[in-house]
């Protein structure tokens, strides 16, 4: 067996010791153009040489993260099976994330910052969960570990997704018809989208003015998914209160970009959820090994519809 890595911003070491850990006898190494054809890929935002090279023969290519937008605009053999991580220790990670995010604004913790480093002892509002409803876009396997996860604090929680779903706890929204109803009764929005043609610069001035007043926006899916001006304007007018965002059009951000200054806005460096080198190895060779049996895989994605 031959397996390829080509992931550019990724140190590859750790990838590479769990690769031979976990296959021994295999043959694993760093792509390099002109390299020998391979049976396995692990990828992250390869270039269309990469795919021109190796797709044919190839047997599947696992992408090492959730997201596939970077594959998007490369031309891909239908063929070919791409498959994304589900999970891998990212879920978990995520609704950690997002929770803090949501608590921090819902309990005025910026606030209590702020007082505690002038020296002022005081209490802030005393907010009641039911005028704070967390509304979730994309309820996928993080999305859903996300809203489980805010129920647990009994805060009211909204989901939407393309397509309808029915979870235990959440109240779903499903489709663009009901995308404007979902957003009138979310306060504090999460976005845990996929990026593709459908979603790109979903969250904007029309989305945004939909919200409840006071909204809170926490982004984790992609930057494409927010217009940055628009995220501006509604929190310079008031009716959004506050963002934390953790992806941006641009990574990284650029030093003169006008989110690093906002005194509204708290900044992170896409680490919401980072990818896992043993859970995701311990996925991906769990993968093969049940081709090889042939038993049908998940995690297959559907590069027409962008996840």
């Amino acid at each position: 067996m031959k397996v390829t890595f080509c992931c550019d911003d990724t140190r590859p070491e750790p990838w590479l010791k769990g690769l031979h850990d976990a296959l021994p006898g295999a043959d694993i190494s760093i792509w390099e153009p002109g390299a020998a054809q391979a049976d396995y890929a692990l990828v992250w935002a390869p270039p269309q040489q990469f795919i021109d090279e190796q797709a044919t023969g190839l047997k599947a290519m696992f992408n090492i993260g959730a997201g596939v937008d970077a594959l998007l605009p490369l031309t891909i053999p239908a063929a070919l099976p791409v498959y994304r991580l589900e999970d891998a220790g990212m879920a978990v990670q995520m609704a950690e994330y997002v929770a803090q995010a949501v608590i921090r604004f819902f309990r005025g913790l910026d606030q209590y910052e702020a007082d505690m480093a002038q020296g002022v002892w005081q209490h802030q509002r005393n907010p009641k969960r039911v005028d704070y409803p967390v509304g979730v876009m994309g309820l996928g396997k993080m999305g859903e570990r996300v809203a489980k996860a805010l129920t647990v604090f009994d805060y009211p929680v909204n989901g939407w997704s393309r397509s309808l779903r029915e979870m235990e706890g959440v109240k779903c929204f499903g489709g663009m018809d009901q995308l404007d109803a979902f957003l009138s009764e979310t306060r504090i929005l999460v976005n845990l989208l996929p990026l593709h043609a459908e979603t790109e610069n979903i969250i904007n001035a029309h989305t945004l003015s939909q919200l409840r007043t006071g909204a809170y926006v926490i982004n984790v899916g992609r930057g494409g998914h927010v217009v940055d001006a628009d995220l501006i304007a509604q929190l310079d007018a008031g009716h959004v209160s506050g963002a934390m965002l953790d992806v941006f059009r641009e990574e990284p951000l650029p030093d003169n970009h006008p989110f690093w200054k906002h005194p509204k806005i708290i900044l992170t460096p896409h680490t919401s959820a980072r990818t896992l080198a043993a859970d995701s190895i311990a996925q991906i060779v769990g993968k093969v090994a049940a081709m090889s049996r042939g038993e049908a895989v998940t995690g297959r994605v559907d590069l027409k519809k962008g996840y």
